[in-house]
């Protein structure tokens, strides 16, 4: 079986009018972990909300192909249901939504319960979502592998959350919609040490049971330590300008970011 594959072909991509992806071009396979660093402002999060499709983010050139198949006039939950996720560096409070409601319909819909429903004219109101007891059992296990208590999940979703609780529920979303290919946008953003290694050890878990590949951005090493890359990129200027191992990030941490702009140029 050929393995599955995550294509980004030049892509361009503008904001506002404004060019921030020149022509970015990346191979991830299933089963790979590649980190993008850069520093602010290079255009990282652009291209991962680019490739999830957020309709603010217009591509003027290039494709996104998952197994061969474009994903450019797929909107996001056509792209979710195609096995792509992405953990946002900002993820949005949503008043009077419990993450457990939202965890019930997310998953119903990514698994294509809705679709189901309609096929068998099951009933609206509870046919197009998963049963509660397969539902419950399976998130109780996520729950526990994030150490997370179920109190959690009546709580509005993102309201209020700490910094490390946003990253928690993000990967808990993760765990349950068994993504094929998973973005996490600076996951390490607002964690402490002890959640940082929690956080790690689950997507370590996830990766490994789902042979998931990960684009994982981040500006620092430190989430590196647990979440080991075989492939890492430097951003720079809307583009990736060098690629190598995981010895890549050791310069970046003794040199910074101004060898690479003396290398390959200015941001802008």
């Amino acid at each position: 079986m050929e393995p599955r594959i995550l294509e980004i072909r030049d892509l361009h991509v503008n904001v506002e009018g404004k060019a921030i992806l020149r022509g970015v071009d990346l191979i991830v396979k299933q089963g790979e972990v590649h980190a993008l660093m850069g520093p602010n402002g290079s255009g990282k999060s652009t291209l991962s909300y680019a490739l999830m499709g957020h309709p603010k983010y217009e591509i003027t050139q290039g494709d996104i192909r998952l197994n061969g198949e474009s994903l450019l006039d797929m909107e996001p939950d056509e792209r979710a249901r195609h096995g792509l996720f992405l953990a946002m560096q900002y993820p949005v409070a949503v008043s009077g939504v419990t993450l457990h409601s939202f965890l019930h319909a997310t998953v119903s819909a990514v698994r294509g319960y809705g679709e189901k429903a309609r096929q068998t004219g099951q009933g609206r109101l509870h046919g197009h979502l998963i049963p509660i007891r397969e539902f419950r059992q399976e998130l109780n296990e996520k729950l526990d592998m994030l150490n997370m208590d179920s109190a959690f999940l009546r709580r509005y979703l993102n309201e209020g959350f700490s910094g490390g609780e946003k990253k928690r529920a993000e990967i808990l979303q993760m765990a349950m919609l068994q993504p094929k290919f998973a973005i996490l946008d600076e996951t390490d953003s607002g964690l402490d040490i002890d959640a940082l290694r929690i956080v790690s050890a689950s997507v370590n878990q996830i990766q490994k049971d789902l042979d998931m590949g990960i684009l994982l951005i981040t500006h620092y090493q430190r989430i590196l330590n647990y979440i080991y890359p075989q492939f890492v990129h430097i951003f720079l200027g809307g583009r990736i300008v060098t690629s190598g191992d995981a010895s890549l990030v050791e310069t970046l941490e003794e040199h910074g970011y101004d060898w690479v702009r003396k290398q390959f140029g200015n941001d802008e």
